[in-house]
């Protein structure tokens, strides 16, 4: 790329002033202040997939002024995982934040497709916002809206205060950035000696490290520790601290970023993660530490859920989940992040509710798992998507067991799906629900089924196989899910004939795009001029990945994480997970992003995308999304040919 001011790149100062005079901020300005902006205005072309800026390292010298193309904004960690922030078309600006700070670019910056941008100097842009209260004022507003509400606050006050900083920065701040001084003791030291040191240096955890080797870090010991292995338990002080610490440690690599860390302990219930770096372990970091990187951090609504003492007071908190991925969503989460901490959140809610349900009707009368299918089972549910769930209980030993059994799940479960209803999950339409007595059965019964769905594949058993197949452990004896996984694992490898109609009716949904690539749309009713985004768009990368999961013996239900299986070894190619990925998540997020704005606008979220309500941009990115269908179509029509 080249910036220098020669003939190739000037351009007619009528030109800029007449693009500049339609286009927010300039167009707040005097016509004698654009012509002389104009005077100083260059021109250059960025042809599709160029690097124009890469975070941390471009130097900024220019305001870039998208004059035609289109650009996408990402983020990279180094593992190559690429953040999606945002699309910006003609008259959007790239570089502003960097230019205003004066740091280097904060986003990567790349091509989509063939690009003209007006290059403005450093210099006369930020001349404009001194002199220019108006010009100023929409960078403020621009950037509290788009970026984060705080971003400004280091601007006026030229320092940079983290801890005032909120949800952006779970995306933002390593562990390894938030890690103090590490703090660890021999394994032999006194019980007492290393409650001492927590004194002294006002720490609530230490790692404990082998008496021959400081590096060797064989465990882990807390306050909470040292309250209920010690003090309740009316432990000796004097024995030595390995006595009472947990081992091995769980840790994260330094480079994590911190949202990733909250999803491990979150999932894992383990408060003090070490965090390593080139082998070496340099700190711990604690869900506290997590919680001060924002002001509303999932983990208080986590902690809620877990303390509740009563499932009436689970309904409450169960609502408040939409606020914490709104958060997430303006913050620049990935729809893949967000699923998760959907189903986190969801996870213990059921969790803390069966538990409880439990203790009111007295301990089942055989072992039990609770089912999640679908979407849940998935781990991709949105906003508060319909139930769907099931029960699987050991074989009972004789008729009167098998009674007994039958009446304690039926109530069971009744009960459960009414708390459910109460926390705001919506009935299933179809009754796949643990109350329908057809989806509360033992063990042998649902290896019975998933026999006969796979032999006789007709309509209903292959709708029945897109949902139940996606099964995962909810609650309860996980040992009950996993034989019935490796019973449908086992049995469906080498089925050529029932994977021929999966993928056939798979083939069946049409990609809304006509012969001419534009959106085919409803045409008259409730979705007139919309398109499904979930069942055109979504679903269609679900049972393919499905489908090649079945064939291959994969015991993953996620749909990226199929993928990503199916890319390690071999069975997809490159090209297609990147495609497929990147498809996958942009419709996700356009989905995501359509029913938060539902339900700030007080009406109930859908699926349905009217493609007029989208920019330019989005609906070339969304066409290109729904060409990679065809793709997969292609694919699957390979594998399983008609005929």
């Amino acid at each position: 790329m080249s910036l220098e001011h020669d003939d190739v790149h000037r351009v007619a100062p009528d030109v800029v002033v007449s693009f500049l005079e339609a286009v927010l901020p300039f167009s707040t300005l005097e016509r004698t202040t654009l012509t002389e902006i104009a005077r100083h205005c260059r021109i250059d072309f960025f042809p599709k997939g160029t690097r124009l800026l890469t975070a941390g390292e471009t130097e900024l010298t220019h305001l870039f002024i998208i004059q035609q193309g289109g650009v996408k904004a990402f983020l990279e960690d180094d593992q190559g995982e690429v953040t999606l922030k945002d699309f910006r078309g003609e008259g959007a600006y790239i570089g502003a934040l960097g230019l205003i700070r004066g740091t280097r670019a904060n986003l990567n910056i790349e091509m989509v497709e063939d690009t003209f941008c007006f290059l403005l100097p450093r210099e006369i842009f930020l001349g404009l916002l001194k002199e220019q209260p108006a010009f100023t004022q929409y960078y403020l507003k621009s950037f509290s809206e788009k970026v984060v509400s705080t971003a400004y606050r280091e601007l006026r006050h030229h320092k940079v205060s983290r801890r005032n900083h909120e949800d952006l920065y779970l995306f933002t701040i390593r562990a390894g950035e938030v890690v103090k001084t590490l703090r660890k003791v021999p394994a032999d030291m006194t019980i007492q000696a290393a409650a001492a040191q927590m004194a002294r240096y006002r720490v609530g955890s230490l790692l404990i490290h082998s008496e021959q080797d400081p590096e060797e870090i064989q465990g882990i010991i807390t306050d909470r520790d040292l309250r209920s292995k010690v003090v309740a338990a009316g432990l000796d002080y004097t024995l030595p601290v390995r006595e009472i610490m947990v081992g091995p440690v769980q840790r994260v690599l330094s480079q994590t970023v911190c949202f990733d860390v909250l999803l491990k302990m979150m999932s894992t219930g383990i408060h003090h993660l070490a965090v390593e770096q080139g082998g070496r372990v340099i700190g711990v970091i604690t869900s506290h530490d997590v919680m001060l990187l924002q002001g509303h951090s999932p983990y208080y609504l986590f902690k809620e859920i877990r303390s509740q003492a009563s499932i009436v007071d689970l309904y409450p908190l169960a609502q408040k989940i939409p606020d914490v991925v709104r958060g997430l969503i303006k913050e620049g989460a990935k729809a893949g992040n967000i699923t998760q901490m959907i189903a986190i959140l969801n996870d213990h809610i059921l969790d803390r509710m069966l538990t409880l349900l439990e203790q009111e009707m007295g301990p089942p009368p055989l072992p039990y798992c609770w089912l999640l299918m679908g979407s849940e089972g998935r781990r991709e549910q949105t906003f508060k998507t319909d139930q769907d769930n099931a029960i699987v209980y050991a074989d009972p030993g004789n008729e009167a067991e098998g009674e007994v059994a039958a009446r304690y799940f039926k109530e069971f479960a009744d009960q459960a799906i009414n708390h459910l209803v109460n926390c705001g999950y919506p009935l299933c339409p179809g009754e796949i629900m643990a109350r329908n007595p057809r989806w509360c059965q033992p063990l042998a019964v649902w290896k019975s089924y998933f026999d006969h769905w796979i032999n006789a594949p007709e309509p209903e058993e292959l709708l029945h196989a897109t949902i139940f197949f996606d099964f995962r452990a909810g609650y309860g004896t996980v040992a009950l899910a996993e034989e019935l996984r490796d019973h449908l694992t086992v049995k469906a490898l080498r089925q050529e004939i029932f994977l021929l109609h999966l993928a056939r009716q798979c083939m069946g949904t049409r990609v809304p795009l006509s012969i001419f690539k534009n959106f085919i749309v409803g045409k008259d009713g409730k979705h007139k001029n919309r398109l499904d985004i979930k069942s055109q768009g979504v679903t269609p990368f679900t049972n393919f990945a499905r489908i090649l999961a079945l064939k291959h013996g994969i015991k993953e239900t996620n749909t990226l994480a199929r993928l990503k299986v199916l890319v390690d070894g071999g069975q997809i190619t490159d090209e297609i997970w990147t495609l497929a990925h990147e498809a996958y998540e942009l419709q996700m997020q356009q989905r995501l992003i359509h029913q938060l704005q539902q339900i700030e606008e007080g009406t109930h979220p859908d699926n349905y995308i009217d493609p007029a309500h989208l920019s330019e941009l989005e609906r070339r990115m969304l066409k290109d999304a729904f060409a990679v269908i065809e793709r997969l179509y292609g694919l699957l029509g390979s594998m399983y040919p008609a005929g």
